[in-house]
C-alpha cells in the first residue's frame, strides 16, 4: 500500500513539475529590484510561483534568449558604462537550476539600450541605444559570449535627434524602428563589405514614433507600433520593399488622455495582434485579414495595473501575461485562441518588471 502511494505521489508531481516552465523577467532596479528574476509558470493554471533573482545585474530591462535556450542576453541601460557615453550588453549562460552565469560584458557604443534581438542562426546581436541613436551589431562567441562592436550604425544625422528603438533581422535584412525621426529603415547584408547598408527608408507620418514591430512568418506584412500617436502602420510586400496600406489607432473610442503605445506581438498562428497602451493602460487585440494584411479591432481590455511596459505569450499561446511597470505587477490573461479575446485571471507583484520572456 505505502508502493502504491509512494507512486501516485511520485506521479502526481511529476505531472506538476512537468506543467511548469521558467519565465524571466526583465527589470530596472531601482530600490526594489536587483536584476534579472525567475518564476515558474504552471502551464495548467496559470499560476505564476516560486520568485528568485537568477542574477544581479544593472537595468537588465530587455532580454532575449539564443535560441536552444542555453544563452541569455540582456542589455544595461544605462548612460556612462566604463567613463562613455553608453550602456552595455550582458550575456549569460542558463543553468539547469535557472540561475545565470555571467560570461562577458561589452559596450552598447550608445546611450540607455533599449532592445537586444539575435539573428535566427544566433551568430550576431543586435542591440537599439535609444539615447544614442545607434544599433551595433555584434557577433556571438563560441561560449556564448558577445564580440565588440563590428558595425555600428548611426542614424543621428543633422539637428534631429535619432531614438532607435528597436531592431529585426529578416533573412538577409536588418529592420529598425526609430522612434525619435519617425522612420522605419531596411538595411540589406553586403557580401563584399560585411556590413548591413541602408535599402529604404520609409519615412512614418510625422512625429508618430515607431517603436517596436512584428514581421509576419513570410515576411509579407510589418506591423509597426508607434509611440507617440497610438497607431500601428501596417507595411505590405511589394518585389523587394514594402508600401504602407493602413494605419489605425490603437486607443478606444473617446478616449482622451495621454497614451502612449509600448510593445506587439502576433499571436502563433499570425491570426490575431496584440499590443500594449501606456496611459490608457489596456491591451487591444486586432484580427489579421491574411489576404490584405489590413486589421480590424476586436477587444481593449485594462491591463490591471499602471503603465504595460512589455507583455508575451505563453509557448502555448494559451496565456498573454503583462509586465506592468508602474504599479509593479504582472497580470496573467488567458486567452481564447478561436477569438482571440483575452479574459483577466489573477496578478503577481513583481518588482519593477519591464520585459517578460519564456
Amino acid at each position: 500500500m505505502k508502493f502504491l502511494i509512494f507512486i501516485f505521489s511520485f506521479c502526481c508531481f511529476s505531472i506538476v513539475f512537468a506543467q511548469n516552465i521558467p519565465m524571466y523577467v526583465g527589470t530596472y532596479t531601482d530600490t526594489d529590484s536587483e536584476g534579472i528574476y525567475r518564476y515558474d509558470f504552471n502551464l495548467k493554471t496559470g499560476e505564476l510561483t516560486n520568485k528568485k533573482l537568477a542574477v544581479k545585474a544593472v537595468n537588465p530591462s530587455f532580454i532575449t534568449f539564443s535560441t536552444d535556450k542555453k544563452f541569455m542576453y540582456s542589455v544595461g541601460e544605462i548612460d556612462d558604462f566604463e567613463g562613455a557615453k553608453s550602456g552595455f550588453l550582458n550575456a549569460y549562460s542558463v543553468s539547469k537550476d535557472g540561475t545565470l552565469t555571467f560570461i562577458n560584458k561589452v559596450s552598447s557604443n550608445g546611450a540607455h539600450p533599449c532592445h537586444i534581438q539575435l539573428n535566427s542562426d544566433n551568430s550576431k546581436v543586435a542591440v537599439s541605444n535609444y539615447t544614442g541613436g545607434t544599433v551595433s551589431i555584434h557577433s556571438v562567441l563560441k561560449n556564448g559570449g558577445i564580440s565588440q562592436a563590428v558595425q555600428v550604425i548611426n542614424h543621428n544625422k543633422g539637428a534631429q535627434q535619432s531614438h532607435t528603438h528597436s531592431a529585426q533581422f529578416f533573412k538577409n535584412n536588418l529592420f529598425i524602428a526609430d522612434l525619435g525621426l519617425s522612420s522605419f529603415s531596411q538595411y540589406q547584408w553586403n557580401n563584399t563589405d560585411n556590413k548591413y547598408q541602408l535599402k529604404v527608408n520609409y519615412e512614418v507620418e510625422n512625429n508618430t514614433g515607431p517603436r517596436h514591430f512584428e514581421i509576419s512568418q513570410k515576411g509579407k506584412f510589418i506591423y509597426v507600433i508607434n509611440e507617440l500617436n497610438s497607431t500601428i502602420s501596417v507595411l505590405k510586400k511589394k518585389k523587394e520593399s514594402y508600401a504602407f496600406i493602413q494605419n489605425i489607432s490603437t486607443l478606444a473610442d473617446g478616449f482622451d488622455g495621454k497614451s502612449f503605445c509600448a510593445d506587439i506581438h502576433l499571436s502563433k498562428g499570425g491570426q490575431f495582434l496584440y499590443v500594449s497602451n501606456r496611459g490608457e493602460n489596456s491591451i487591444v487585440v486586432f484580427k489579421l485579414n491574411k489576404t490584405s494584411g489590413e486589421l480590424k479591432k476586436l477587444q481593449t481590455t485594462s491591463t490591471s495595473g499602471d503603465w504595460p511596459r512589455n507583455f508575451t505569450l505563453t509557448p502555448n499561446g494559451n496565456y498573454l501575461l503583462v509586465a506592468n511597470q508602474r504599479s509593479k505587477n504582472i497580470s496573467v490573461f488567458g486567452v481564447d485562441k478561436k477569438t482571440g479575446n483575452l479574459t483577466f485571471l489573477h496578478s503577481v507583484d513583481s518588482p519593477t518588471p519591464a520585459c517578460l520572456l519564456f
